[in-house]
C-alpha cells in the first residue's frame, strides 16, 4: 500500500470522480485509475462503484475511507513537525474561508501577517461552508473559517467575534430612517437572499422564523454585493451580517433588534491536528485582531 495511493483514493472519494481526481492530483487519469485498482487488488475489495461518469463509494470503501485520511494527516503532521523545528516563523498556511467572510475580513489581516512575517506563505480557498468541511477532513487545507459553532466530533471550533444583523433597505423606504426595527415589520416586504448552500440563509431564514415571519423569497444570489444592487435598485429587502456593512446611496442599513440577530465567526481546525508554527502564529494573529474595525466600513 502506497502513499500516493491513498491520496489517489481520497481525490475519488472527495471529488466524485476520477477525471476531477486526476486533475486535483496533477497526474494522468490512465494511471490514477491503475493505482486504484491495485489498492482495491490489495484490499480485496471494491472500493467504488462506477457509474458511468461518476463513482460511489462502496460499504467497504465508506470504511476505509477516515482511515486513508487519518494516515494522510499523520504524514502531513509528521513532515511538518520535523519542518516545525526551524526557529523561524515561515511556510505555508492553507486557509478556508466562506464567501460571506472572506472580503470583509481577511485582506487587512493577511496583509498585516505577511508584513510581521515575510517568510509566510498564505494561501486562501474561498467555499461554502460544506465543502469546506470536506477539505479540511480531507487534509487539504489547515483550518477554515466560517460561522460557528460547528457540528462534528473530529472539529475543535474557536470564536473570533459576534456581529449584530442589519436589514438593508432601500433608501426611500418607510423604514428607512429608523434606528432599529423588528424583522416582523418587514413582513410585506420581498426578500433578497443568499443561495440555500450558504450558511448565512440559515442564519436569515431562523431570525424570519423566531419573527413568525414567512420571508418571499424572489431573488437568490451568491453573494452581498449582488443583494446590495438589487435592494438599491428598490426590489426588495434583505439581511447582513454587520461586517458586510458598505457607505451606499442608495441602501439603508438598518439594525435588527432582536439581540439574538447575531451570528459568530471562528476558526475551525481538525481535533488533533498538527499546527506548524507558522499556521499557530496565524491563528494567534487572527483572534488578536479579530475585533479591529474592518477597513471596508
Amino acid at each position: 500500500m502506497e502513499v500516493h495511493q491513498l491520496r489517489y483514493f481520497c481525490a475519488v472519494a472527495e471529488t466524485g470522480s476520477f477525471t476531477r481526481a486526476a486533475e486535483r492530483e496533477q497526474v494522468a487519469q490512465p494511471s490514477l485509475s491503475q493505482q486504484i485498482m491495485k489498492l482495491e487488488e490489495e484490499l480485496g475489495v471494491r472500493l467504488f462503484d462506477r457509474l458511468g461518469r461518476s463513482v460511489r463509494l462502496t460499504d467497504p470503501g465508506q470504511t476505509f475511507l477516515p482511515r486513508a485520511r487519518t494516515i494522510l494527516s499523520e504524514m502531513k503532521a509528521a513532515k511538518e513537525e520535523v519542518a516545525d523545528r526551524q526557529a523561524t516563523v515561515s511556510g505555508p498556511v492553507s486557509v478556508g474561508v466562506i464567501p460571506t467572510i472572506a472580503p470583509y475580513f481577511l485582506p487587512s489581516r493577511i496583509a498585516s501577517f505577511t508584513r510581521k512575517y515575510p517568510q509566510a506563505s498564505i494561501t486562501v480557498v474561498e467555499d461554502v461552508t460544506a465543502r469546506l468541511l470536506d477539505r479540511l477532513r480531507g487534509g487539504l487545507i489547515d483550518m477554515a473559517i466560517m460561522a460557528v459553532p460547528m457540528r462534528g466530533h473530529d472539529l475543535e471550533c474557536a470564536s473570533l467575534r459576534t456581529e449584530r444583523l442589519y436589514a438593508i433597505l432601500p433608501t426611500d423606504h418607510k423604514l428607512a430612517k429608523k434606528r432599529s426595527l423588528f424583522i416582523r415589520e418587514l413582513r410585506e416586504d420581498p426578500f433578497l437572499l443568499l443561495r440555500d448552500d450558504h450558511c448565512f440563509r440559515e442564519t436569515a431564514i431562523e431570525i424570519c422564523k423566531r419573527a413568525r415571519l414567512s420571508p418571499q423569497v424572489i431573488f437568490e444570489s451568491g453573494q452581498f454585493s449582488s443583494i446590495l444592487g438589487m435592494v438599491g435598485a428598490g426590489l426588495g429587502i434583505s439581511v447582513i451580517p454587520e461586517m458586510a456593512l458598505e457607505k451606499r446611496p442608495d441602501c439603508s442599513f438598518v439594525l435588527v433588534a432582536d439581540e439574538r440577530a447575531s451570528r459568530t465567526i471562528g476558526i475551525a481546525t481538525l481535533r488533533g491536528h498538527f499546527l506548524s508554527r507558522v499556521q499557530k502564529a496565524f491563528m494567534d494573529h487572527l483572534k488578536a485582531t479579530a475585533t479591529a474595525r474592518d477597513h471596508h466600513a
